[in-house]
């Protein structure tokens, strides 16, 4: 079941609720690539890796690794477009006050982002005043502005953390952020994919969804 949200703040951030049939404790919070190039909340592989958290239990999703096989509920997932563009800072913005919404009504909360979208959940996740549970990010850029770097702030991140890339992604510049997520012994993931993940759709739910769910269990 999906419906539509409003994040409370001050810039207008619309979001798509994704909730499991069953009860949900955990909610993830997913964040959308470059609005400028068109990216926006039902992004392919946000939307994959929504299902692949709210339809467990069912094969809907290719053979989503579950962290507890003897639970079928799912984990709900909030999809949010940003505000108005604000070069990367009213959009870490938008992504806290969306970990905050969640925050409000589950137990467990969590964050993903694709692409900028990655950016914008390692710097949301280094600088919120919620407990994740987790992070996850997609082919993520390394640095939005000089004020705004990703890669430093990975340092900052104390929950557990993964990174997922395409070893042929020559879009975003991956490498100095999964570099330090090595040295920092977070969970790095290397798909044989572009930047968006052709053909590979399911597997960014397995490795992405899979990862999510086992800490918010």
């Amino acid at each position: 079941m999906s419906e539509t949200v409003l994040v409370p703040g001050a810039r207008r951030v619309e979001a798509t609720l994704d909730t499991p049939d069953g009860d949900a404790d955990a909610c993830v919070v997913a964040c959308p690539p470059h609005p400028q190039m068109r990216g926006h909340r039902g992004d392919a592989r946000l939307t994959a890796v929504s299902d692949s958290l709210t339809e467990r239990g069912s094969d809907s999703t290719g053979g989503v690794a579950r962290a507890d096989p003897g639970s079928t509920d799912g984990v709900a997932c909030l999809r949010f477009d940003y505000g108005e563009w604000d070069e990367g800072y009213g959009e870490r913005e938008d992504a806290r006050n969306a970990l905050r919404w969640a925050a409000e009504r589950y137990d467990s909360v969590a964050l993903y982002g694709f692409s900028f979208g990655g950016a914008i959940a390692a710097l949301a996740a280094a600088s919120t005043d919620v407990d994740l549970a987790a992070v996850a990010l997609l082919a993520p850029a390394s640095r939005l502005a000089d004020d705004l770097d990703a890669v430093a702030a990975l340092d900052d991140v104390s929950c557990p953390a993964l990174v997922v890339y395409g070893e042929r992604d020559t879009t975003a510049d991956w490498e100095p952020l999964v570099e330090r997520a090595r040295t920092l012994g977070l969970s790095v993931t290397a798909l044989s994919a572009d930047h968006f993940f052709v053909g590979r759709h399911d597997d960014v739910a397995s490795e992405i969804g899979g990862f999510l769910l086992e800490h918010l269990q």
